[in-house]
């Protein structure tokens, strides 16, 4: 084993074990669990739209979600979902089926793309409120992507969850009103 791989897979094994003292690691569920969930409290649901074959959404799940500070907010503000853009099987949402869509030797999941308005690059993040809808984070923008530190994307976290993102905008937030755990 080369050793970047080993340096890795040590990290690895320290945060999941750092997770599981602190409160982790976030309880995933697929997007027809939340829904379920739904029905008898309202959260609003936290969507992980990742691909199999994406690095850096392995290192978000390495690095960031197994922070305790960030799972224990996932787990007690939102219902965190896994969304496999590439996944085949079929998804109900309301009264719309959403499919995987064929597209040469690639396809990807026709609720993927509503969720990140057919921009699709990975990983990305969307909120949705109790009701279904997207929320904007930034200036209008209905998804957060790339791969974000722990430390910073808590303060999405944080900004959401406590509907700040009702009164002011994240970067007013970020000044006035955040308090960092970290």
């Amino acid at each position: 084993m080369k050793k970047t791989h080993l340096v890795f897979f040590l990290a690895l094994l320290v945060s999941a074990s750092y997770a599981q003292e602190y409160g982790g690691p976030v309880k995933w569920m697929s997007f027809e669990q939340a829904l379920t969930k739904q029905k008898t409290e309202k959260r609003k649901i936290f969507v992980d739209v990742y691909t199999q074959w994406c690095g850096w959404c392995k290192v978000m799940d390495a690095k960031t979600f197994s922070n305790p500070k960030v799972a224990k907010i996932l787990n007690e503000k939102f219902y965190p979902v896994k969304l496999d853009a590439e996944q085949t099987g079929d998804i109900k949402v309301k009264e719309q089926t959403f499919k995987y869509v064929e597209n040469g030797g690639r396809g990807v999941h026709q609720l993927a793309a509503a969720l990140l308005n057919n921009q699709m690059s990975y990983p990305n993040f969307v909120f949705l409120d109790e009701d279904l809808r997207i929320i904007p984070v930034y200036q209008g923008s209905t998804s957060i992507p790339g791969f974000h530190k722990a430390e910073d994307f808590h303060i999405f976290l944080a900004f959401i969850g406590g509907d700040f993102y009702k009164k002011q905008n994240i970067d007013k937030y970020k000044t006035t009103s955040y308090q960092s755990p970290f």
